[in-house]
């Protein structure tokens, strides 16, 4: 004689089974789906600076202390003095999403093809907001103040000696996200100007590219 209840009990079991696996298969197809729409909608926020073309117009820093420079296209700018050392460039955004410029490291030596990312906390940070909309031409700037400091010697040196002058520059997108590091090279001319370029980029809040 068949046992209802435990034929009952079964199907109801088997029933529940089937329903969890419906719930887990359309939640992970809805988690997917999800990360796909965060992964579009960052990839349209996302900045990438490059440096200006040569015939992109020139870039007129100014300084608090009322000091000026004119960076021209593809080329950067810098002066020392006994009270300041200046440094500017002109960037290209060629990413699809508005640049925030946070702050700066200098490094006079060369870097390598093992040089990495240096840590966010070992930038000097930006007195003022630097936004560089999508598509468009902005500029970074950076100075020390302080005669007193290593910092100060050794870049006001290379700036009379003329040498390379290495920066990485830390920015992300106008939400606070996405936070980029990107290493250019001002490389000096025959004349007073340095040529810009940019070497390798990191990222700093998701994997590298490569």
């Amino acid at each position: 004689m068949a046992d209802w209840v435990t034929i009952s009990a079964l199907a109801t079991a088997g029933g529940t089974l089937v329903l969890a696996g419906a719930t887990f298969s359309s939640v992970k197809s809805a988690n997917r789906a999800a990360r796909v729409a965060e992964r579009s909608l960052l990839a349209g926020l996302r900045p990438v600076l490059m440096p200006t073309r040569l015939d992109d117009p020139a870039q007129k820093v100014s300084f608090a202390d009322g000091k000026w420079l004119a960076a021209p296209g593809g080329q950067g700018a810098a002066d020392a003095s006994p009270e300041a050392v200046y440094l500017a460039f002109g960037v290209r955004n060629a990413g699809s999403g508005i640049a925030v410029l946070h702050g700066w490291r200098l490094q006079l030596e060369r870097p390598t093809g093992d040089t990495g990312q240096p840590s966010p906390d070992e930038f000097t940070r930006l007195t003022r907001d630097i936004y560089v909309p999508a598509g468009d031409i902005g500029f970074w700037q950076g100075t020390y103040r302080d005669p007193s400091t290593p910092e100060f010697v050794a870049a006001a040196e290379a700036i009379r000696e003329r040498r390379d002058l290495f920066v990485y520059v830390l920015y992300g997108d106008h939400e606070g996200g996405q936070r980029t590091v990107s290493l250019f090279a001002m490389l000096p001319r025959t004349d007073d100007g340095w040529m810009v370029t940019v070497a390798r980029h990191w990222n700093v809040d998701r994997d590298d590219p490569r």
